[in-house]
């Protein structure tokens, strides 16, 4: 068996977007921090995908443009209309809406540098308009549009719940966008360069990261660590729940993360956001007992929260329904997504690993007679 399975440890790309050593993260040499105490989203966008913060001038018309592409065609609505009550997962629709979305794109098909950086910006601002009409749709709500004076953490929150998020509501969702806006070379990050190092489109791309980020090892782990909140009562059910997931050997979502062996850098900001958010929503034992949590598998397990653990708890108190956890982490993904494709394509070689072969050998064919 390679001694790389799962191609750990394997350096497949130089890249300038991200970069994680130890348990430093960073965005173009900015520290996480740094960002997520004093940025908003769209300047670590912006910062994503041209290497350096815009200025005034620029983050203006970016926030413009950014606005303008918020809204969708209708034909999109009338979309989600066709299976939004039926049993299905928020990810798949919101995967089909974005290839979908290609189809009303002039610049699809473009590959220039400035059509890609324009389709960028379009798809960025309607990931956001696309999550919140699934949702509102799929409960026979009427569409919000967004709002001019918002900012794109703000408007998202507006287009779901129709009404004006307050100064927390936006501060923790604007942190969680940032938070998650990229994180080097994930299982998403690098299905989407693989996927346009063919010179496969953007849209292509993005929806085969979609794709990657569904499954709960990557992006659903957020929605499993609410599942299992919900299923213990109370902060002194905790242990004894644990114990049994122990025993069974089960896996406690959210904790623990293949590269941060020292902790997760963005834990601790969705874990300060869910205390005062918990609070503020009349509901302080799901941030209680979350903290137990936290406390008894790292006693126990030397395991410590991942940014997926406090941020379960953060969006339930933001009035997002539970299954929409991960087309929300494709809100902010979409960032890192786009600017790695950006950087495939300004320096582009096919990708196409080797597999070491471990099957049978010396097969001879055997007329299906004689089988």
């Amino acid at each position: 068996m390679s001694e790389n399975k799962g191609l750990e440890g394997v350096v497949a790309l130089e890249s300038r977007i991200s970069s994680i050593v130890g348990s430093q993260l960073t965005y173009s040499g900015y520290e996480i921090d740094d960002l997520a105490e004093n940025a908003q989203f769209e300047e670590v966008v912006f910062l994503l995908w041209n290497d350096r913060l815009p200025n005034r001038a620029e983050l203006d018309e970016f926030n413009e443009k950014l606005f303008n592409y918020m809204t969708l065609d209708p034909k999109l609505h009338s979309h989600f209309e066709a299976y939004s009550k039926d049993d299905l997962h928020p990810m798949t629709a919101i995967r089909t809406a974005v290839s979908y979305s290609a189809h009303f794109d002039p610049l699809t098909e473009e590959m220039s540098e400035e059509a890609n950086k324009e389709k960028a910006i379009k798809i960025q601002a309607q990931i956001a308009s696309l999550v919140a009409a699934f949702a509102r749709i799929r409960k026979g709500k009427k569409i919000v549009e967004a709002a001019r004076e918002y900012s794109y953490a703000a408007n998202f929150l507006y287009m779901l719940n129709g009404e004006e998020p307050n100064e927390t509501e936006v501060e923790a969702m604007n942190k969680a966008l940032i938070l998650h806006a990229d994180h080097e070379l994930n299982a998403s990050t690098f299905t989407a360069r693989v996927c346009v190092a063919t010179l496969a489109d953007m849209y292509a791309g993005v929806t085969a990261a979609i794709g990657a980020l569904k499954g709960p090892l990557h992006g659903g782990a957020n929605e499993r660590v609410m599942a299992m909140l919900s299923e213990i009562d109370s902060v002194d059910d905790v242990e004894d729940y644990l114990k049994e997931k122990f025993d069974n050997k089960e896996k406690i979502m959210g904790m623990g993360h293949r590269v941060y062996k020292e902790g997760d850098p963005r834990a601790k900001y969705l874990r300060e956001m869910s205390q005062k958010l918990t609070e503020q929503r009349g509901e302080p034992e799901l941030y209680a007992k979350s903290a137990k949590i936290a406390e008894v598998v790292e006693r126990e397990k030397g395991l410590l929260p991942n940014v997926d653990f406090f941020s379960a708890s953060v969006y339930h108190s933001l009035g997002i329904d539970h299954d929409l956890f991960t087309p929300i982490f494709t809100m902010s993904r979409m960032s890192g997504w786009t600017a790695h494709i950006l950087e495939q394509y300004a320096d582009n070689r096919l990708i196409r690993p080797r597999a070491e072969y471990v099957g049978k050998s010396d097969q001879k064919y055997v007329s299906i007679e004689n089988r």
